[in-house]
């Protein structure tokens, strides 16, 4: 099938099936999977227009609620922490897509941009130590610096097209020694929230002539239908799941995925 917004040509059953596989897994640790989905796009699929962001920031709109509910239902959501990421994120989202649309236009220049980025967040799930046994660690953050992270992630997040809450979780674990089975919760909701946003930006604000920033609706549903059932699964598993395990895991494929695109600036 030929998705006409993006050019991408797939079958229909492939961008439900691979958004499952990647948010089972990913939604376990605060993260919606959109941050792996973006390299799928453009390295299989060959979508590396700017709009590429936005399909992302759709896929959100459709997969995370589930999660977020599960987590909520189960009484594992931090809502202090998760509206103090959503309130520092959103300014940083206008910045993140002015990023994008003007800077970060170029495929190659993006995907170098993506693997800095995919590297940082390998380096800081390594460096944290959280214990062996996965348990909740207490909620010992300070406001002020936990808002100040939030806005400089958001602008990350705007241009990446993940909304910004997913990169929050390697850093609250390295920085705070929170646990991931406390914090998944508060960065699923606080990316769903700022995808709202960040889709807006990318629909309705003028970008450069010849520029497409519009996000291919029909491909991001696909992919967020996929997400939205991966998600509710992984989010009901994760409590089940050592949390040394999942973040080496998630670090690996960070890893990889960076070397990937760096390699790719440094040998065209």
């Amino acid at each position: 099938m030929l998705f006409e917004v993006s050019g991408v040509t797939a079958p229909l059953w492939l961008p439900p099936l691979v958004a499952f596989g990647i948010s089972f897994f990913t939604s376990m640790v605060g993260v919606s999977g959109a941050f792996l989905l973006l390299p799928f796009q453009m390295s299989v699929l060959g979508y590396v227009a700017p709009s590429v962001s936005a399909t992302n920031l759709v896929f959100n709109l459709v997969a995370i609620p589930s999660g977020v509910w599960r987590y909520a239902h189960e009484g594992r959501m931090d809502w202090r922490l998760a509206w103090l990421i959503v309130v520092g994120t959103l300014p940083g989202l206008l910045a993140g897509w002015w990023l994008r649309v003007h800077w970060l236009v170029d495929p190659r220049a993006f995907k170098f941009f993506a693997g800095l980025v995919l590297m940082l967040l390998a380096l800081k799930l390594l460096r944290a130590a959280p214990d062996a046994s996965g348990a909740s660690a207490p909620a010992n953050f300070s406001t002020r610096p936990v808002f100040l992270l939030a806005l400089v992630i958001g602008v990350i997040g705007g241009a990446y097209g993940i909304g910004g809450g997913a990169f929050m979780a390697p850093f609250l674990v390295a920085l705070y020694g929170l646990s991931l089975h406390r914090i998944a919760g508060a960065t699923l909701f606080s990316t769903l929230v700022t995808s709202v946003v960040g889709v807006a930006l990318y629909q309705f604000l003028p970008a450069p002539h010849g520029v497409e920033t519009r996000p291919d609706w029909l491909l991001g549903i696909l992919f967020g239908i996929g997400g939205a059932a991966g998600m509710y699964a992984g989010a009901r598993l994760q409590k089940h799941v050592p949390q040394r395990l999942l973040k080496r895991g998630l670090a690996v494929v960070l890893g990889l995925l960076a070397v990937q695109y760096v390699g790719q600036w440094l040998l065209p």
